[in-house]
């Protein structure tokens, strides 16, 4: 089925948990007659996709790109000028990390019809889900959100110094296989070795894992605990909080199974 006026709608399906996408976020997924989506949306979103919508896959992984970037923003050029209604599905919100804005500006300068449909970003869902706040009186005034890779790579041109602030959470994205590179070069800036930090593995999802421990020790417990993507890992005092504020029980997990885990890697 076709539309005369074809529309691509970027759309944010958050962090995993299908209950946290938005209505507009869903009924585009119901009116859509392509949808085409990233590696990093859960299982779970994808089975609210209606029956006979066409699905096309097109995750990146480190190191491996199922269809290069302009190739997507060739193919979503072409579906929009046959008039489909497509749902460009992108795991947390289009324009954090996720290179939405990129495809927006290829539709944009093509005359392409296209609108943003905002997600809970993980920074915000995952830190949640694990009894972190962001913010805290007395304990973080601020927060930052950085991508711990790099065009080249790697981690290397970012402003550590700016980032190493003690009222400050940092919240790193896509960090996980350069960890020890970017905890060196915090420490190298400035920040404490013993400042709380945290990994989450499968944020709002029943895999769900939360590791606690110190900024110094985040890469050890990450290897420790065989941490794998996607994780977030996040720094600053706020982590402190996580313990008292534990609420999210993932399926797969026990209460036992975390706090033993916190206590084993803050030891």
């Amino acid at each position: 089925m076709t539309n005369s006026d074809g529309l691509v709608s970027l759309v944010g399906a958050g962090p995993g948990d299908p209950e946290l996408l938005t209505v507009k976020a869903l009924r585009r997924l119901r009116e859509a007659d392509v949808v085409v989506y990233d590696r990093l949306v859960s299982d779970a979103v994808m089975e609210l996709v209606p029956h006979g919508v066409t699905r096309i896959y097109v995750g990146k992984a480190r190191g491996h790109h199922h269809l290069p970037q302009e190739e997507i923003n060739r193919l979503l050029l072409n579906m929009a000028r046959g008039g489909y209604r497509v749902v460009r599905l992108k795991g947390g919100d289009p324009f954090i990390f996720g290179r939405g804005s990129e495809e927006a500006a290829v539709l944009a300068r093509h005359g392409m019809a296209f609108e943003v449909v905002p997600g809970i970003t993980a920074a915000t869902a995952c830190s949640a889900y694990a009894g972190i706040p962001l913010t805290h009186r007395g304990l973080a005034r601020g927060v930052s959100f950085v991508t711990g890779q790099c065009r080249a790579g790697g981690s290397g041109d970012m402003d550590w110094e700016r980032l190493v602030h003690a009222d400050t959470t940092l919240v790193i994205y896509m960090g996980l296989q350069n960890l020890d590179d970017i905890v060196w070069r915090l420490l190298e800036a400035g920040l404490e070795p013993a400042t709380p930090a945290a990994l989450i593995e499968n944020g709002t999802q029943d895999g769900q894992r939360r590791l606690v421990t110190t900024v110094a020790r985040l890469p050890a417990a990450a290897v420790q605990e065989a941490v794998r993507a996607p994780a977030l890992a996040i720094v600053g005092r706020v982590v402190s909080l996580a313990g008292s504020l534990d609420w999210f029980r993932p399926a797969r997990a026990t209460d036992t199974d975390t706090r033993d885990r916190d206590h084993a890697l803050q030891a």
